[in-house]
C-alpha cells in the first residue's frame, strides 16, 4: 500500500510541547511526557467549550487544520459520499406510531431537517399535533440532542431531555400539551433518565455528582420549586451509577444502581410516588439482576447461582429478597438471555445462542412456548417494548447484514406476524446484489472467532479486494449483523465489510464476555489480530489491505491491535478511542473510573491490574515503529472518553512512529462522545472516515454500474 500522502507532506505537522509528568504507583514510576494536554479546569470545558487554555486548544486547532490540509485531495469524494448516504437516507421518515390511551405516538423527519419531530394522533384520525420539534429547539445552538420526550399517564403533560453542548449534561424541560406552552419548571444537571407517576404531575429524575456520575434521584412535582425537589435516593458507592425506568404494567417506578458486574434494585409504586423506596435483593459482588413485574409476581432477570448466561426467577411482589426466588427459566449454558419483556398474559425473553438471536413467548395460562423464526443464518433482532401491558401484540425489528430494518407486529396467540415498516433506500438497494457469510478464525488458544462478513457479489474473493475490519469487544456488549445504509458506500467500491465478534463481548455467550475482560483483556486483541490474519489465510484480503474500524472501546481494541501486529493493517480508523487506559483508570475523579474497575481492573489497588492494563494499554505501548496510516477523532466535550486520551495518543505516536504513513487527529470542537448530532452532520464525519479508507486503499472511487 503506498497512500498519496503529498498533501501531509506539504504541511508541517503539529508537534506537541513536551512537559513530562510523572506518575508512582506500587513502586512504579511512569513519566508521561503529555499529560498537560488534560486541562486543569476539564469539569467546566465539558459545559463551556470557550474556557480551554489557548495551549491546549492551539494544539488541537493545528491537528484540525493538519487533517484538513491532509484530506484535501479527498474533498470531493467527501462530498460524493455524503451526497450518497443521504441519498439513501428518506428524509421525511417516520416511526411506527406505537398506541396509549386514545393516542398513537410517534416521531418523524422533515425533508432538510437534522433532528425529530415528536408527535402524536387521536386513534383512528389523521390531524396531527406536534410535541416537541427538535430542529426549532435547536436553532442557534452548535449541538443539540434529545435524549428522552416521554408523555405524562394522562397525555397532559410532555417531559423533555435535551443536550446542548455535547457533555451529556441534560437539561429537563416541561410543556402543556393542552395549551402548547411551556412550563418555568426546568430541572438542570440531569443524567436524562425521567420517569412519570400515575398522577401525571410527580416526575423522578437521575442527577450527576461533581465527577458527572448519575448518582441521585430526585422527585418533582410540576409547578413546585426545583430547588425544593425530594431527593428519593443517594448511592453512596462511586462506582457504581444510577439508572430509573417504569415497568411495563407501570406499576413501578424502577431504580437500579449498577456497575458493569452487580446490580441492585429498588421500586416505588407508581400510584404512591411519595413512598420511600423498597429494595429488591441487595447487591451481591457479581450477581446482576433486572426487575419486572406481572400479576402478583416480580419476574427478574439475573445471573445468580452461577447462571453465567442468566436465568428467569419470580419472587412475591411482598417478599422479593433473593430467599424468595423461584427459578421459572432455569440456567441453560451457552444460551444467554439478553432481555425480558412482560405482558399480561404472556412472558417474552429475547436470548441468543451460537451467535442467533430469536425470541421466545411464553403463555401465561398453559406455560405453552414457542420461537419466532427466521430464514437468514445471521440476523439482528431487537425488541421494542411499547406502551400496551394488556395486549397480545409484539413488536419487533429485524434486519441482517443484507436486509435493510423491518418492524413487526407479532400476534402472541394466533402466531402471524404483520410488516408495519421496512427501511426505504430511496436510492435503491437490492439485497440479491450482496452476499453475507459468517466464517470463523482460531485464536491463539484454538478459540473459535466469528467474522460476519458482506460484500458485493462482484467482488472478487482472489485477495485484491480491501477489508475494513470492525471490532468492539467490551463491557458484555456483542455487535449484531443488523443492517446499515451507510456501509454500502464502502462495500459498492469494492470493500469487504467484516465484523470480527472478539471475546470481551457476549456474541457467543457471557463466558465470551469473561474471556475478554480484566486478566483476560488481551484475549479481545489478540482476537482481532487472527480475525485479519484468518481472512488473508482465507484469500479473502491480503496484508495492508485491511483497515481497521473502532470506536470508544473499539477504539482501544484497534489501537492494541496495530501496536501487536502494524504490518497486517493498511490503515486504522479510532474514533473517540480509549487508549490510555492505564492513566485513567488510576484517576479515580474521572467520570467512569470507579465504575469501571470491574471491568478493566484498579490499578491503584491492585499491582497485577496494573501491571495487566500496562502491558496493552495502545498510549502506554507506542513504540519506534512503522505504523499504518491512521485517522482519530475526538470530541472537546466527550465524558466517557475524553478528548486528551486520543490527543495524547496522536502526539506520540507522531513522536515515536517512523515511515511516512499519515497520521491525522479530528477533534469536533462542538461536541462529545457521539460526535455531531444532526443526521446529516453525522455523515459528513463517516464521509471522511471512509474517503480516509478509500485513499488508502486505492478501491474503485465511483459505485458499481448501474447503482
Amino acid at each position: 500500500m503506498s497512500p498519496d500522502t503529498s498533501e501531509s507532506r506539504r504541511t508541517v505537522a503539529p508537534t506537541a510541547a513536551v512537559h513530562p509528568k510523572t506518575f508512582t504507583f506500587h513502586g512504579v514510576t511512569r513519566e508521561d511526557p503529555y499529560a498537560w494536554l488534560r486541562a486543569d479546569n476539564w469539569r467546566e470545558v465539558m459545559t463551556d467549550p470557550g474556557v480551554l487554555g489557548e495551549e491546549i486548544r492551539a494544539y488541537l486547532e493545528a491537528e484540525n487544520a493538519y487533517t484538513k490540509a491532509g484530506m484535501a485531495a479527498t474533498e470531493s469524494q467527501q462530498a460524493a459520499l455524503f451526497a450518497e448516504m443521504k441519498a439513501r437516507l428518506k428524509e421525511d421518515d417516520s416511526s411506527v406510531p406505537s398506541p396509549d390511551g386514545g393516542y398513537a405516538y410517534y416521531h418523524r423527519y422533515e425533508v432538510g431537517g437534522q433532528h425529530p419531530v415528536f408527535c402524536r394522533k387521536v386513534l383512528g384520525k389523521e390531524t396531527e399535533e406536534i410535541l416537541l420539534d427538535g430542529n426549532r429547539e435547536a436553532e442557534g445552538e452548535s449541538f443539540f440532542r434529545v435524549i428522552a420526550c416521554e408523555h405524562s399517564p394522562d397525555h397532559r403533560f410532555l417531559a423533555y431531555a435535551a443536550d446542548r453542548n455535547g457533555s451529556e449534561q441534560y437539561v429537563v424541560s416541561f410543556k402543556d400539551l393542552q395549551s402548547g406552552t411551556k412550563l418555568s419548571d426546568i430541572l438542570a444537571g440531569a443524567q436524562g433518565s425521567i420517569a412519570w407517576a400515575n398522577d401525571g404531575k410527580t416526575l423522578f429524575y437521575v442527577t450527576l455528582d461533581a465527577e458527572h456520575r448519575p448518582s441521585k434521584v430526585f422527585r418533582h412535582r410540576l409547578g413546585s420549586d426545583p430547588a425544593e425537589d425530594v431527593l428519593v435516593y443517594a448511592e453512596p458507592d462511586p462506582g457504581f451509577f444510577i439508572g430509573l425506568d417504569v415497568s411495563e404494567s407501570r406499576r413501578f417506578i424502577v431504580i437500579s444502581a449498577h456497575d458493569h458486574t452487580t446490580s441492585e434494585v429498588r421500586v416505588i409504586s407508581a400510584d404512591r410516588p411519595e413512598e420511600a423506596p423498597r429494595l429488591i435483593a441487595a447487591r451481591d459482588s457479581g450477581v446482576e439482576y433486572e426487575v419486572s413485574d406481572q400479576g402478583e409476581r416480580f419476574v427478574i432477570l439475573t445471573n445468580a447461582d452461577d447462571a453465567i448466561d442468566f436465568k428467569i426467577v419470580e419472587a412475591p411482589l411482598d417478599n422479593p429478597a433473593r430467599s424468595a426466588w423461584k427459578d421459572l427459566v432455569p440456567h441453560r449454558p451457552g444460551c444467554l438471555i439478553l432481555s425480558l419483556l412482560t405482558f399480561k398474559d404472556y412472558l417474552v425473553r429475547l436470548e441468543r445462542e451460537d451467535g442467533v438471536p430469536r425470541a421466545v413467548i411464553t403463555t401465561l395460562a398453559d406455560n405453552a412456548e414457542h420461537a419466532v423464526a427466521f430464514d437468514e443464518q445471521a440476523y439482528s433482532l431487537g425488541l421494542l417494548p411499547g406502551y400496551l401491558y394488556d395486549t397480545n401484540m409484539l413488536r419487533f425489528v429485524y434486519s441482517s447484514l443484507t436486509t435493510p430494518m423491518r418492524t413487526y407486529d407479532y400476534s402472541m396467540d394466533k402466531r402471524e406476524r404483520v410488516l408495519l415498516k421496512e427501511q426505504e433506500i430511496p436510492s435503491g438497494h437490492n439485497p440479491g446484489d450482496y452476499v453475507s457469510e459468517r466464517v470463523f478464525a482460531t485464536g491463539h488458544d484454538d478459540a473459535e472467532i466469528p467474522i460476519s462478513l458482506v460484500r458485493h457479489s462482484t467482488t472478487p474473493v482472489d485477495g485484491s479486494a480491501p477489508v475494513l475490519l470492525y471490532g468492539y469487544g467490551a463491557y458484555g456488549h456483542a455487535t449484531p449483523a443488523g443492517f446499515s445504509a451507510n456501509r454500502f458506500s464502502l462495500i459498492d467500491r469494492g470493500f469487504i465489510y467484516a465484523i470480527a465478534h472478539v471475546r470481551g463481548g457476549t456474541d457467543k455467550g457471557y463466558g465470551w464476555y469473561l474471556d475478554g475482560k480484566l486478566a483476560n483483556k488481551a484475549n479481545s486483541f489478540r482476537d482481532f489480530v487472527s480475525a485479519g490474519e484468518a481472512l488473508v489465510a482465507r484469500g479473502l484480503t491480503r496484508k495492508g489491505r485491511i483497515v481497521a474500524h473502532g470506536g470508544s472501546a473499539g477504539g482501544l481494541l484497534v489501537g492494541a491491535a496495530v501496536n501487536m501486529a502494524p504490518d497486517l493493517f493498511g490503515g486504522v480508523i479510532a474514533e473517540v478511542p480509549f487508549v490510555d487506559v492505564l492513566t485513567t483508570m488510576c484517576d479515580k475523579e474521572l467520570p467512569l473510573t470507579p465504575p469501571e474497575w470491574p471491568e478493566w481492573g484498579n490499578p491503584i489497588e491492585d499491582r497485577q491490574a496494573y501491571d495487566t492494563i500496562a502491558a496493552y494499554s495502545p498510549y502506554d505501548n507506542v513504540a519506534a515503529k512503522d505504523y499504518p496510516a491512521i485517522l482519530v477523532t475526538a470530541g472537546l466535550t466527550d465524558p466517557r472518553v475524553t478528548y486528551w486520551e486520543p490527543a495524547k495518543w496522536v502526539a506520540k505516536l507522531r513522536a515515536l512512529k517512523t515511515g511516512n504513513n499519515p497520521l491525522f487527529l479530528k477533534t469536533n470542537m462542538s461536541a462529545g462522545h457521539g460526535g455531531a448530532a444532526g443526521r446529516f452532520d453525522k455523515l459528513i464525519e463517516v464521509a471522511l472516515a471512509y474517503s480516509f479508507a478509500l485513499m488508502l486503499c486505492g478501491a474503485e472511487s465511483g459505485q458499481r454500474p448501474g447503482r
